[in-house]
């Protein structure tokens, strides 16, 4: 647990964020405790991205969304996000910011992230401040857990994006090790490169690095840069390599994901 608290500290959690007693009731699905990624000094540590299943409809639309936008991420220039289920219906994207900024600007970094290349995904006026149920933890209606996950498992939650069963703390731990935070360079590139016609840019200086236009990004990403389906093997190798014993019980009753 401990060293699962120590990701989620170095990635999304502000610095006055609750602390290890505190979290560890949540994570283990003892109590429910919606946690802000913006702390009490209105700088943002982090940005989830939502996308969730639309009412009516079946199949892993929302899923292949989130492998675009997430693949689009990495092409312009931004680390790769975290992934994750939500207990519910949804999946979600997670962003870290290296040095926090205002929670304004960071709304408005999403905003335009949103704009250019997700225009569909409802976010709120507030998304940056609001709470949000930090995985992993009970999803409050389902009683299911939601959980960082292996992208190449995330087409096998597009019926239920929920685990039956807790997830092992050093499993979660593994899959946020590998991630970085991107830093305060490539968020004023991307947020400036990504500014309405007629704003004037940020006066900082940035990397001479241009971010693709969305039509661009659309067709770079259809064969899959890093979110390619990985076979169950793979991944259980790879958690093998950290010396961790994975559990993928939920998986097995569908074998066609396998």
């Amino acid at each position: 647990m401990q060293k699962l608290i120590a990701e989620l500290m170095r990635l999304y959690l502000p610095a006055d964020a609750p602390p290890p007693d505190v979290l560890a009731p949540h994570l283990l699905g003892q109590q429910n405790l919606p946690i802000s990624l913006t702390g009490d000094d209105g700088l943002a540590r982090a940005m989830m991205i939502p996308f969730r299943k639309a009412k009516g409809l079946e199949g892993d639309a929302h899923w292949l969304r989130l492998c675009e936008v997430a693949n689009t991420l990495q092409e312009i220039g931004l680390p790769a996000p975290a992934v994750s289920i939500s207990g519910g219906d949804a999946y979600y994207l997670w962003l870290s910011l290296a040095t926090p900024v205002p929670a304004d600007r960071a709304q408005a970094f999403l905003e335009r992230l949103r704009d250019a290349y997700f225009p569909e995904v409802e976010l709120a006026p507030d998304a940056v401040r609001a709470p949000v149920a930090l995985p992993p933890c009970r999803h409050p209606r389902t009683g299911k857990w939601a959980a960082f996950i292996h992208p190449g498992m995330g087409a096998s939650f597009a019926d239920e994006a929920g685990l039956d069963m807790a997830p092992p703390p050093l499993g979660q731990a593994a899959f946020l090790e590998g991630l970085e935070s991107f830093g305060e360079e490539q968020f004023e590139r991307v947020f400036d490169a990504l500014a309405p016609a007629g704003e004037p840019a940020h006066p900082k200086p940035v990397v001479a690095q241009s971010v693709p236009a969305p039509r661009a990004i659309h067709a770079a990403t259809q064969a899959g840069l890093l979110l390619k389906d990985a076979t169950l093997e793979d991944i259980v190798r790879h958690l093998h390599a950290m010396n961790i014993e994975p559990t993928f019980r939920h998986v097995l009753k569908r074998p066609e994901y396998d």
